[in-house]
């Protein structure tokens, strides 16, 4: 059974008018549950992480700043979000929810978090939309808990994974490779291991060729025990803030290509949700149901 981390404090409620589609936490796994691809017994509710887990990422500081709602109006605006705790709350949870679907993405071949994939936070400071970095987290807990020797994060967002290109530069464990557009948010992009800019207008002919011609041997060189994959939608011609040219036809196919070349492998995969931003809310439930759906179909 693929089992999928999810909580009703993911579907946080930002102000009217808010550009971050927060419903789509919720009508997600409705969809998923209406459709058949998942049951209730697919679905695990994540507690908040421990402090212990969290501050082998994020300094002292900084996470004394989010508990406590201290950030400055500058570091506040730099999230994208009005600091609450509840807020602090759903990133705790999140962060909790992407350990647990590394446990079962070991026991299974695949897990997923309908959150997470909050690429853009630092270790000591979030940016947009991101607080605390849980593809992180989950790096750090496989390493440091469960022993894995190799971490490869398959971040596939339309914006560049500078958080976690950052957090791990110097760490030989954990290789980051970062496939976005090149024009498109953060304007200052960190150094990941491997950085795929893509030019404003890629279809899904040109994207999936690179994928196709990259992916397969960057497995086989790094070895991975595990993998996160950042399944971000935002890589649609209908993404509002994405600059991109794929269908959803060309971001099913995407996720093809990395569950099924992990598969072969024998490689683990726990995928977030990452961005989406269509007008449309039935486009990108549509597109992030398809990660779901072919999660579920190759291994269950």
């Amino acid at each position: 059974m693929l089992k999928v981390a999810w909580n009703k404090h993911y579907a946080h409620k930002l102000p009217v008018g808010h550009r971050f589609p927060m419903e789509k936490y919720d009508l997600l796994p409705e969809q998923l549950l209406h459709e058949g691809t998942l049951t209730e017994e697919s679905f695990f509710d994540p507690e908040c992480i421990s402090e212990e887990r969290v501050l082998r990422v994020h300094s002292n500081e900084y996470l004394a700043k989010l508990m406590n709602c201290q950030l400055s109006k500058k570091e506040e605006r730099a999230t994208g979000f009005p600091l609450s705790n509840q807020l602090v709350k759903r990133e705790l949870m999140i962060s909790q929810g992407t350990i647990q679907a590394v446990d079962f993405a070991i026991q299974s071949g695949v897990s997923g978090n309908i959150a997470g994939g909050t690429h853009h936070a630092y270790r000591d400071r979030g940016e947009g939309f991101c607080l605390l970095n849980d593809i992180a987290i989950g790096s750090s807990y496989a390493l440091n808990e469960l022993r894995l020797k190799k971490i490869l994060v398959v971040d596939l967002d339309v914006h560049q994974g500078n958080g976690t290109a950052k957090i791990f530069e110097n760490n030989p464990y954990v290789f980051t490779f970062s496939m976005h557009g090149a024009k498109n948010y953060p304007l200052h992009k960190e150094k990941s291991d491997l950085d795929i800019p893509l030019p404003d207008g890629t279809t899904d002919l040109e994207y999936l060729k690179i994928l196709r011609e990259t992916l397969p041997d960057l497995m086989d060189e790094v070895s991975p025990d595990l993998i996160f994959f950042q399944s971000g939608v935002d890589i649609l011609d209908s993404d509002k803030l994405g600059r991109l040219a794929l269908t959803i036809n060309g971001s099913k196919q995407r996720d093809l290509i990395v569950f099924s070349e992990a598969k072969k492998r024998g490689i683990p995969v726990v995928f977030n949700m990452g961005g989406g931003y269509s007008k449309k809310i039935s486009i990108i439930i549509e597109a992030h149901a398809n990660t779901y759906r072919i999660a579920r179909d190759l291994h269950f």
